[in-house]
């Protein structure tokens, strides 16, 4: 794979439940409402579990993930093709935190923020606060 490795961990506050944070996350149809412009496979259940395998689109670049830890506080997916590496999500309520590691051309640690910022903003707009 072409790139330069990466690693980024970033933890923010949110106003919202640990449930609502579990279901944006853990949940495909929720997740593909905040993380915009990244486009998630067809025909996903209705939550991730252990060893499911799905692509993103971000614009041209296809990613590929595998979802070795699915727990009501932790997803970890494995991804390979546009990034070759990890990202695991920890929550709580009124928190989230993401880490990003791998190699890919792709800036991580500025998609990682504003994905992140993009999912606070969500959360406010459906009246999750704790």
């Amino acid at each position: 794979m072409l790139g330069n490795f990466q690693q980024s961990q970033l933890r923010i506050e949110i106003e919202a439940s640990e449930t609502a944070i579990r279901d944006s996350l853990m949940r495909p149809s929720q997740l593909q409402e905040w993380l915009w412009p990244q486009q998630l496979s067809k025909g996903l259940p209705e939550m991730f579990d252990r060893d499911l395998t799905f692509t993103s689109w971000i614009g041209p670049v296809a990613v590929q993930h595998y979802v070795e830890i699915a727990e009501p506080n932790c997803l970890r997916l494995l991804l390979s093709q546009g990034i070759d590496g990890f990202h695991e999500w920890y929550w709580g309520d009124g928190w989230v935190q993401s880490r990003l590691e791998g190699v890919s051309l792709l800036p991580l640690n500025l998609g990682q923020t504003a994905s992140l910022l993009r999912l606070r903003e969500f959360l406010a707009g459906k009246g999750n606060g704790k």
